[in-house]
């Protein structure tokens, strides 16, 4: 018995170590980007967690930012105008067409309802890959 007994509590204790991983795991990927729960971080503060060369990748960051810090399901253009300006960016020469080409590289998505009368977008799996692992310092 006294065997079955260390058995089961080495057992619970792994079990509880494998728990705490993958916790961590899934937690990784807004820790990785500095995206707090406690308090959000403002569009520059992201902005400046970021290795970026091209203002596609700026729209690319900054819809992540909107989705994941200020909780919005989708974003259009007023969105992302607001938040550029909000972090002292110059806005892109022709937005539509920076967005456009994040969806030919598959990183945006058409939203499924437009929002504020206005066409609507979200980021794919794929982007929110690419802000998460490649783009971050």
């Amino acid at each position: 018995m006294n065997v079955e007994r260390k058995m089961q509590e080495k057992l619970n204790s792994l079990e509880e170590r494998v728990k705490k991983l993958e916790d961590a795991l899934l937690s990784s990927a807004t820790a990785d980007v500095h995206v707090s729960k406690r308090k959000k971080s403002s569009a520059k503060e992201f902005l400046m967690t970021m290795n970026l060369k091209a203002e596609t990748q700026k729209v690319l960051v900054l819809g992540f930012f909107l989705e994941h810090v200020e909780d919005m399901g989708s974003f259009n253009t007023s969105d992302l105008e607001r938040v550029f300006r909000a972090a002292k960016e110059k806005l892109p020469k022709n937005m539509n067409d920076a967005v456009n080409k994040n969806i030919a590289r598959g990183l945006i998505m058409e939203a499924e309802s437009k929002k504020d009368a206005k066409k609507a977008w979200c980021l794919t799996s794929t982007g929110e890959n690419v802000v998460i692992n490649e783009l971050k310092k």
